[in-house]
């Protein structure tokens, strides 16, 4: 009796200013792209997947569900969940914050960090992981600075707003569908809808806001 082929999973990362894409066979990495596009997500992202190898059909899918940008957040699940029909496989989700966490690099020496990245309206999205093994210590909240800096506490700070919080060391990064297998398991078993902490920015006739 034979094992079983290493299952092939497509990533897709468009929670912050990076578009970010993987492909990998089991744990190994067969290919990635990652550019950094603002507000460019929709226009790159299905030729960036195009380009993959067996323009990067798998078995599953894993996407960013944030927090992060509302339309970038929109665009990588509403990909994630489209090719998952029309492939017929499962699309799961991750966490922006977990994958930042998981690509902190091992020079990095401390127990605990935090992970901070740029919210809107001035607000920063933090959550703090324990890194051996890598595991949330808390709920992702969105804070202004002020707060955010009392509540991290003197941890080492990763993310896109750690120059924000210039009184803690702090590194700058964004996440990367390269790390994705570096997250534990349970941190990628997500349902694949938005992550958003806050409300929209955008409201329907009425003061309605948007689903």
């Amino acid at each position: 009796m034979t094992d079983a082929a290493p299952m092939r999973t497509l990533v897709i990362e468009t929670a912050t200013a990076a578009c970010s894409i993987a492909l990998f066979d089991g744990d190994a990495l067969i290919d990635a792209r990652h550019d950094i596009v603002g507000r460019g997500h929709a226009e790159l992202l299905v030729p960036m997947i195009a380009d993959l190898p067996d323009r990067g059909r798998a078995d599953r899918i894993l996407v960013d569900v944030g927090p992060g940008s509302f339309t970038g957040l929109r665009v990588g699940i509403a990909a994630a969940i489209g090719l998952g029909i029309g492939w017929g496989v499962e699309a799961v989700g991750f966490s922006s914050l977990a994958l930042i966490a998981a690509g902190a690099g091992s020079d990095l020496d401390a127990p605990e960090i935090a992970v901070a990245i740029e919210g809107g309206h001035g607000e920063v999205f933090v959550q703090h992981f324990a890194r051996a093994p890598l595991a949330p210590l808390d709920e992702p909240v969105s804070l202004a600075p002020d707060a955010a800096l009392a509540r991290i506490a003197g941890r080492p700070v990763l993310g896109n707003a750690a120059r924000r919080l210039s009184e803690i060391a702090g590194t700058e990064a964004l996440p990367d569908a390269r790390h994705v297998m570096r997250l534990p398991p349970a941190l990628r078993t997500l349902a694949p809808r938005p992550l958003y902490l806050r409300a929209p920015d955008a409201k329907l006739p009425g003061g309605i806001t948007p689903a």
